[in-house]
């Protein structure tokens, strides 16, 4: 039951400081833990031996200016390997450190060599060979940046040896447990999918899914044989798992969602016998689902003996005995225990941000409501600790837009809450999870369309039920989010009392116009969910649902938010519409990060970002705000803040 006072109002450092600790893996062998902490304020990989504290840990590497957040063991645990771009530019190489190595002279790490050199590369894993485990099976485009040609990596040396160039516009390529490549996965000119069988040196297709259906594959059965696929072909409107056989094509189906509700979610497999032990969906919550004795007793003595919350399991030991379990809730940020299978007993091992009074953070609960059609939205509401009713809202729709918001701890909701906000997550028409029907009812529905009026009738749902204020709604995202802001404010200008775009799209044509060069093997994906910029009626329509083409209706006071290096958005998309609203006479304001991407990940970008965030809604809104901040956060707030005249 939600405390009947108001929660003091708590340190935005506590929402978007770095984490305590967060990220653990266990080594396949078992004899370490590897983490990311703070080091010297930003975040890390480090290493311990699983029985030592962790205060006799040591940091693997010292990045000064970027957190070091993806890594992950070599199938022998002789390597630690971890991913890192450049100032938010998704050219992501893969590095290699050995935990043991000596640490040389003056510096404060062992050396960490680059596998995938090279400038203006991404390299992507597909796979750590089981019985190979000094290679891995990766995807480098240093010959075309559309396109990943497929390598052996030696994990120790960074040599390399071709296994195929990708002449055949090929999104994802997929090897088998044995490292050996066994298929591609592509899009076809009428934006629907392939799989393809690698024969030799060329490609045989064997399984093909329409341009409103999906067929993911997901890993090879443990014979070699099969592949594991997500797919929604054929008439059931929900996708499910199953078997493919790529020498004949024929599938086997294995389970779809028991309850009828949501789309397949996904599979964990045993490290010793790799095997299929469980499955998971997520509807309201997280639900698993076991498929084998064992498991089904270790599911039952997680929700025995760890706290309420959605479990998660992972980073399991080769020979099986081990794993990291993982409780997160909505008020709590989650904590990691490791959980000796054949003593069923649990080791807290940290949690992620022990300083997060929990018993003052708000309730997310559940909700559902109708759109004007009569369509049902599913959505996440929270409201603040103890605040009279109605309150001041603020609508926030998520990224993607192909994904979905889920239960769980999330920092901003929290952070808004605390400040005296109700928060609405709609998950729209578009939104990912609930079978392709509710999928591709959104397609080519942006902005004027049924996506933005599931958003506004999300709206009028919370004044109806005398939650919100009207006069004190916002409207705040990032990604498609924040071009669903920035829809909001032009296509509904009455709607919403203040606004916060964060590396949200501008002009949809635009957009397409300049999406990374690595993504031109999914690029009709856009053409069939959004339009196609060669068709003149297409065109024309995406246009006239870019919010920068209707700049001139924008009242509503508004915050944009970039980062310079960002590739999926390009600065140019935020630049335009402050400049048209500049121009006009609007009231705009603009944070720009010259070292950030797509969103901010630093913990100093992200504190003066909601410093300032706070400091507008409550301009605007009547919420509650923290006035003072640390020094080094001021500094940099002024550091992102853009004056009108130099855009």
């Amino acid at each position: 039951m939600s405390p009947t006072s108001p929660a003091p109002l708590i340190d935005r450092a506590v929402f978007f400081g770095n984490p305590r600790i967060a990220g653990g893996q266990l080594s396949p062998d078992g004899r370490w833990l590897s983490f990311v902490q703070p080091l010297d304020g930003v975040l890390n990989v480090w290493v311990k031996r699983i029985e030592e504290p962790f205060a006799a840990a040591r940091p693997m590497t010292d990045d000064r200016n970027r957190p070091v957040v993806q890594s992950f063991w070599s199938r022998d645990s002789r390597r630690l390997l971890f991913v890192q771009d450049q100032g938010g530019n998704e050219n992501f190489h893969v590095y290699a450190v050995d935990p043991e190595a000596l640490v040389p002279a003056g510096a404060r790490v062992p050396p960490a060599l680059d596998l995938t050199p090279g400038a203006e590369v991404q390299a992507r894993i597909y796979e750590l060979p089981e019985n190979d485990p000094r290679h891995a099976i990766v995807g480098i485009n240093d010959r075309d940046p559309r396109l990943h040609d497929v390598w052996r990596l030696d994990l120790r040396t960074g040599e390399r040896e071709l296994l195929l160039a990708n002449e055949e516009n090929v999104a994802e390529w997929v090897a088998d447990l044995a490292g050996r490549l066994r298929l591609g996965h592509r899009q076809r000119p009428d934006g629907g999918w392939e799989i393809l069988r690698v024969d030799g040196g060329g490609l045989t297709p064997v399984f093909e899914c329409g341009p409103e259906e999906e067929c993911e594959p997901i890993r090879f059965h443990v014979d070699g044989a099969r592949l594991y696929m997500e797919t929604s072909r054929g008439a059931p409107d929900l996708s499910r798992l199953v078997l493919l056989d790529p020498a004949t094509g024929e599938i086997e189906e294995i389970e779809s969602d028991p309850e009828g509700e949501v789309d397949f979610g996904g599979a964990l497999f045993a490290a010793d016998t790799q095997e299929l032990i469980a499955t998971w969906y997520t509807g309201d919550r997280t639900r698993w689902y076991p498929r084998e004795a064992r498991f089904a007793e270790d599911l039952e003595r997680a929700r025995r003996d760890l706290p309420d919350g959605d479990l998660g399991f992972r980073s399991m030991t080769r020979d099986g005995n081990r794993m990291l379990v993982s409780a997160i809730s909505d008020v709590e940020p989650g904590a990691s225990w490791l959980f000796d299978r054949e003593a069923g007993s649990f080791e807290l091992l940290y949690r992620t941000r022990p300083d997060v009074p929990s018993h003052h953070m708000a309730r997310t609960t559940a909700v559902r409501y109708a759109a004007r059609d009569g369509v049902e939205i599913p959505a996440y509401l929270t409201l603040p600790n103890g605040e009279p009713q109605p309150l001041p809202a603020v609508v926030f729709p998520h990224g993607g837009p192909w994904a979905r918001d889920t239960w769980g701890f999330h920092n901003v909701v929290q952070f808004l809450a605390n400040r005296g906000y109700a928060v609405l997550q709609p998950n729209f028409r578009g939104s990912t999870g609930f079978g392709k029907r509710f999928l591709n009812l959104g397609n080519r529905e942006w902005g004027t369309g049924a996506m933005q009026h599931d958003l506004t009738d999300g709206v009028r749902w919370l004044v109806e039920r005398g939650i919100a204020d009207p006069q004190r709604i916002a409207i705040m995202g990032g990604s498609y989010g924040g071009y669903a802001t920035l829809a909001g404010v032009a296509f509904t200008p009455d709607l919403y009392a203040a606004a916060v775009s964060i590396v949200g799209p501008s002009s949809i044509p635009t957009m397409l116009d300049s999406i990374p060069p690595y993504w031109e093997p999914v690029r009709r994906t856009f053409h069939v969910r959004v339009g196609d910029p060669e068709d003149p009626a297409d065109l024309e329509r995406m246009r006239a649902q870019s919010p920068l083409y209707s700049a001139e209706r924008i009242r509503t006071p508004l915050l944009v938010v970039q980062g310079a290096n960002d590739p999926r958005v390009k600065k140019a998309e935020s630049d335009q519409i402050v400049r048209a609203l500049r121009d006009l006479g609007r009231e705009v304001e603009y944070l720009v990060a010259a070292d950030e991407g797509h969103g901010f990940a630093s913990e100093e970008s992200n504190q003066a970002l909601f410093a300032r965030v706070e400091a507008f809604l409550a301009r605007h809104l009547g919420g509650r705000c923290q006035a003072d901040m640390p020094q080094r956060v001021r500094h940099r707030l002024e550091e992102l803040t853009v004056v009108m005249e130099d855009v």
